[in-house]
């Protein structure tokens, strides 16, 4: 009657199973989460966790998102939030605005964003017009 086939599954490191929206599949909405979210179809809305959020090569998200780690390989439009590492695939493309502590990009990708780097740049602002920010005296100020 009982049996040790049905142990349980390992969770996440945050504490949950990992979330999926599979290809085919669209949603129009808001998503908070403590588990890491996988995103294969299609989502208009906003996600926050704090896991890690792996946008699929299918996957496209059109909102804000704010997370610790994200994989993107699909098609990401709006305001990026990553507290640690945002690696971005050969086939992805990003467009809006991103704010990250570590940015790793593979050749191929398409990055037309406003970048805000480094620790504890994470704060999203309200404002939508990028800002300049002055270097050096020698060296000309950088626009995204």
């Amino acid at each position: 009657m009982f049996s040790d086939n049905k142990k349980p599954r390992p969770m996440t490191e945050f504490g949950g199973q990992p979330n999926r929206i599979e290809k085919n599949t669209k949603i129009k909405g808001n998503i908070t989460s403590e588990a890491d979210f996988r995103i294969d179809g299609k989502l208009e809305g906003n996600v926050k966790t704090s896991g890690k959020v792996v946008i699929g090569k299918d996957g496209y998200i059109n909102g804000k998102v704010e997370c610790v780690n994200a994989d993107i390989e699909g098609k990401f439009n709006g305001e990026l939030a990553v507290k640690d590492l945002l690696s971005l695939k050969a086939s992805a493309i990003i467009e809006g605005t991103v704010s990250v502590s570590k940015l790793a990009v593979e050749p191929g990708a398409t990055f037309n964003a406003a970048c805000t780097m480094g620790k504890g740049v994470v704060e999203t602002s309200t404002s939508s017009a990028p800002k300049l920010q002055s270097t050096k005296t020698n060296e000309p100020a950088k626009v995204s």
